[in-house]
């Protein structure tokens, strides 16, 4: 019997449970211009051995990353032909590379991201320095075909300080023909001495019409989905094709409006409501989608809530601190495997307070 691969038998930390993972995407939406950037460059003979991919979650950098590098492992001349007359970064999905790449295969390929734990049924809270290691070697090494050595990193934030100083050091000291692309939701908050030794592209939120032509794009079953669902799925996203698949999935939309109704009473809920909510979100063997989503619409409703009640830099600096709390509580719960269920009942009463003391 054919033995399961392991992309087939463990989920991918940077990918949408249930949608195609960015390796697979055969198009791409919106962006032509920071496209463009690429392709001239590396047309141009001026290809910078490191990217700095920047922008919102969900808005195309690992597409991006991806169809960089499938356009280069394919095309290793960029005085060919095939560059020359290119257009955009396209490359035949029935192409040796893009076979290879998209099982993980390619031997002058490697991808950094967070690892499965299969023993803990989760992933790494970060990228550890070990796994960079190992990756990297794929600059060590003669490439296979004759071309580029490409690393996709997916995504800068999830590296901790010595696995972003292993990364610094091949990107001070890059071999020849290398490629690195960085993925990252926050570039300002990249490690300065990784930031200054890129090239740095941001890719803007998307429209929503390039949002919902990204989705009929992706295929069954979002595809498939009311056109009616998919606007407002769209117009919700701020800009991201990510939060518009999320909201349009059946584990997200069963808890949305439960979500939605109860952010949208704060600073005074319904104690039932988020009782509710607490315990719908509480099960770690669901997807994490609606527990995203939950703080998704939770630091939009901060933010809001910041413009509107701020009126001095005290109660500014308080609503700030407010924010980075309940941040931080939320990525302590993920890394140490708390009670999701007591962090949402104790952010919702940290808002209260915050509202009793302005009242």
């Amino acid at each position: 019997m054919k033995k399961k691969s392991e992309d087939e038998e463990f989920p991918e930390s940077d990918a949408l449970a249930g949608a195609p993972h960015p390796r697979h995407a055969r198009t791409f939406v919106g962006h032509s211009a920071a496209e463009a950037d690429m392709l001239g460059a590396y047309r141009a003979g001026r290809l910078a051995h490191a990217w700095l991919i920047g922008g919102t979650r969900g808005s195309g950098k690992a597409t991006l990353a991806w169809r960089f590098a499938r356009f280069v492992l394919a095309n290793p001349d960029p005085n060919g032909a095939t560059v020359r007359e290119a257009k955009d970064l396209s490359v035949d999905p029935s192409a040796q590379t893009a076979r290879l790449l998209a099982a993980l295969a390619h031997p002058d390929f490697a991808l950094i991201r967070r690892a499965w734990l299969p023993d803990k049924k989760r992933f790494s809270t970060d990228i550890q320095v070990e796994h960079v290691r190992a990756a990297l070697q794929v600059f060590q090494m003669s490439a296979a075909f004759g071309g580029w050595r490409v690393c996709i990193v997916d995504c800068a934030e999830d590296l901790n300080r010595s696995s972003a100083n292993a990364l610094l050091k091949m990107i001070e000291e890059p071999p020849q023909r290398s490629l690195i692309l960085i993925v990252s939701h926050r570039p300002g908050r990249v490690l300065p001495t990784i930031r200054s030794r890129c090239r740095r592209i941001r890719l803007d939120p998307l429209p929503e019409g390039e949002i919902v032509a990204a989705i009929a794009e992706v295929g069954p079953p979002w595809s498939e989905a009311d056109p009616a669902a998919v606007a407002e799925a769209a117009r919700r996203a701020g800009g991201s094709v990510r939060e518009a698949l999320a909201r349009l999935s059946p584990d997200t939309e069963r808890i949305d409006t439960l979500i939605d109704s109860t952010v949208a009473r704060l600073p005074r809920p319904d104690p039932r409501a988020v009782l509710k909510l607490a315990d719908a979100l509480a099960d770690r063997t669901a997807t994490a989608e609606p527990y995203d989503a939950f703080h998704r619409e939770l630091y939009q409703w901060l933010a809001d809530y910041a413009a509107r009640t701020a009126s001095s830099a005290l109660r500014a600096e308080e609503l700030g601190g407010l924010w980075e709390r309940i941040r931080q509580a939320a990525r302590d719960t993920e890394a140490m495997n708390l009670d999701r269920r007591l962090h949402v009942l104790a952010t919702f009463a940290q808002i209260a307070a915050a509202d009793r003391s302005e009242r």
